[in-house]
């Protein structure tokens, strides 16, 4: 019976109500699926211990945190040294998810952009990827990422990427990642789908962003670390490669992104 590729999901919060419930099922089914690593993400600092303990708790797991920018305006402005300080734990991989989202919370746009600027500082010196969120901002996400990095080199993934192609493109040129979800699954994404197509292959990773956007089959159900073997399959046809050749190139690119994952396992 041949091996089923790894692949990792490289962004999902499984300290979520739905998902913490079983985590141990979780985590099995997702390495069944060949999802041989998850990176837990948490939105709000205050959560960071439970987050953490996740990532101590299971082997596969690593983690994240900063503030997502739909909560800028309910939580305390985090501190780069806060962000530095959770940065010393050894399987903490990178700062965020931060970003812009002017959605649902436009209302917040100059906090959302002193925190997002906050936590670049963070990924530089402590020289993590950057893991952004953006929604409905891509004009001042473009300006201020470009901006930043001029003042600062930093490495960063555009994480469940399904904004515009002039973004990508921007985000690309900084020498960044795009992060391919379920979304890119959806049988109406086949704009997003030619914007993955036309990004280099070595700067794609994959992600569920669970317990979200579930690709099919599972569409509108809840989503989980297993399920990035769907939207692998369907990343492997964009790129007109076979499943395992675009395993190996995700996986590839999260080692070479989030290096400190790749470190722990090879230590392992």
């Amino acid at each position: 019976m041949p091996e089923t590729p790894d692949i990792v999901d490289s962004h999902c919060h499984l300290d979520f109500d739905s998902l913490k419930d079983e985590l141990p099922e979780v985590v099995a089914r997702a390495q069944a699926a060949g999802v041989t690593r998850m990176v837990t993400i948490c939105t709000r600092l205050r959560n960071a211990a439970s987050v953490r303990a996740i990532a101590e708790a299971h082997a596969p797991v690593f983690w994240a945190a900063g503030t997502h920018p739909m909560s800028a305006a309910e939580e305390p402005l985090a501190t780069v040294e806060e962000l530095v300080a959770l940065a010393r734990h050894p399987k903490f991989v990178g700062i965020g998810e931060t970003g812009l989202d002017y959605h649902y919370t436009a209302d917040s746009k100059p906090l959302q952009q002193e925190s997002l600027r906050l936590h670049i500082e963070a990924a530089r010196q402590t020289d993590l990827p950057l893991i952004i969120h953006a929604r409905d901002a891509d004009a001042d996400m473009a300006r201020i990422l470009a901006e930043e990095h001029r003042a600062g080199a930093y490495s960063c993934v555009m994480h469940c990427f399904s904004s515009s192609a002039e973004l990508a493109q921007a985000a690309l040129e900084l020498g960044f990642y795009l992060s391919m979800s379920g979304i890119a699954a959806f049988p109406k994404s086949q704009e997003l789908r030619e914007i993955f197509a036309a990004a280099p292959l070595d700067r794609i990773l994959l992600e569920t962003d669970s317990p979200y956007l579930a690709p099919p089959p599972h569409r509108g159900k809840r989503n989980e670390p297993a399920y990035t073997a769907h939207t692998a399959r369907v990343g492997a046809e964009v790129f007109g490669l076979d499943y395992s050749a675009f395993a190996r190139a995700t996986s590839a690119n999260f080692d070479r992104l989030f290096w400190k994952a790749a470190a722990w396992a090879k230590a392992a």
